[in-house]
């Protein structure tokens, strides 16, 4: 992980104490409402945020909805939510949307994840899985119907698959690092865009394999299996761990997760103070619910960007194409 430049510290940190210096409301005497949508997958990090100001600013009103990645771009473009959650980075179309709607928006991102790949406790053969052997479970193309249709030495028996649903982030990360973004998911699967409904299937069923968020394992862990995955520039087989995610190890899995405000949303003193809750407690928030916090220069930079309003994403270029690399490398 590259050093932040000097210059760049010494610039975050003037507009931070600026902040600090400024006189600021009582979260106590705040009113109105902060609208809320989007990742289900961060929506456990939104939910306790939410719960935390509520104590701080009871007369807001906070709603917090889980309507998937996708769903919540939708609503956030067209101007009816002030924070979209996202479990990835806004797509090219998606700064179209908010464009033509002249709605500008400031990209936070909020923790680190691990798309975790999760069998049933009964399972006692898939300790692992390359990405190999995951692009032939949940591709179109893939010929896998039973799990000795994956390796040889495993049980004849039909598997079932769940995954959450094609407006999820999730989905779309899960899709993109194993069959491409051309590419085709198998049609077959048992979808939702609620993980604790997956959570569920993959329970009840001897047979069945589904991903989702760290967290939602976390949460499981006693009801389900994790799966480790091969890593295939190292051929290690990792499981995923808070150490294995921030290090980017628990390869090609591992990923970032964000908020995105609305400029024009932050001019209402309580959706300000909300932002500003998140931020600085957004290390601890993710923690608490089984995310992964990223390094402290992230949310000082996160501080500084909407402290100077920095609109638009820097996850891609000026070309709409994404960029890849380490978060420290792309978020400045």
């Amino acid at each position: 992980m590259q050093l932040v430049r000097t210059a760049t510290i010494a610039l975050a940190a003037a507009v931070i104490a600026s902040i600090a210096a400024a006189p600021a409301q009582d979260p106590k005497s705040l009113k109105g409402a902060v609208r809320v949508d989007g990742s289900s997958t961060v929506y456990p990090i939104a939910e306790a945020v939410a719960e935390e100001f509520s104590k701080i600013a009871p007369s807001v009103n906070v709603t917090v909805g889980m309507s998937g990645t996708g769903g919540g771009f939708k609503r956030f473009g067209n101007g009816e939510t002030d924070i979209a959650n996202a479990s990835r980075a806004i797509k090219p179309s998606e700064v179209e949307a908010c464009k033509a709607h002249k709605i500008e928006f400031i990209e936070i991102p909020v923790a680190f994840d691990g798309l975790t790949i999760v069998v049933n406790k009964q399972n006692t053969w898939a300790k692992q899985l390359t990405v190999d052997q995951v692009r032939k479970i949940f591709s179109a193309a893939g010929t896998a119907k039973t799990w000795k249709d994956v390796d040889p030495s495993w049980p004849d028996a039909a598997m079932r698959v769940y995954s959450p649903g094609t407006d999820s982030g999730t989905f779309d990360y899960f899709k993109e690092v194993t069959v491409g973004k051309d590419g085709k998911i198998r049609p077959d699967m048992s979808v939702s865009e609620d993980d604790n409904v997956l959570v569920r299937g993959v329970e009840g069923d001897k047979n069945s394999i589904g991903f989702f968020g760290y967290a939602y394992y976390m949460e499981n862990k006693a009801k389900l299996t994790a799966v480790a995955v091969v890593n295939p520039a190292t051929s290690s087989a990792l499981l995923p761990t808070h150490e294995t995610i921030e290090g980017g190890t628990y390869a090609p899995f591992s990923r970032p997760l964000f908020i995105y405000v609305n400029k024009e949303s932050m001019a209402k003193p309580a959706v300000a103070a909300y932002v500003k809750f998140a931020i600085e407690n957004g290390a601890k928030m993710a923690e608490e619910v089984g995310y992964v916090k990223l390094p402290a220069a992230i949310y000082d930079r996160a501080k500084a960007n909407v402290a100077s309003s920095r609109t638009g994403t820097q996850m891609c270029d000026e070309n709409g194409k994404e960029r890849s690399g380490a978060l420290a490398d792309l978020y400045k």
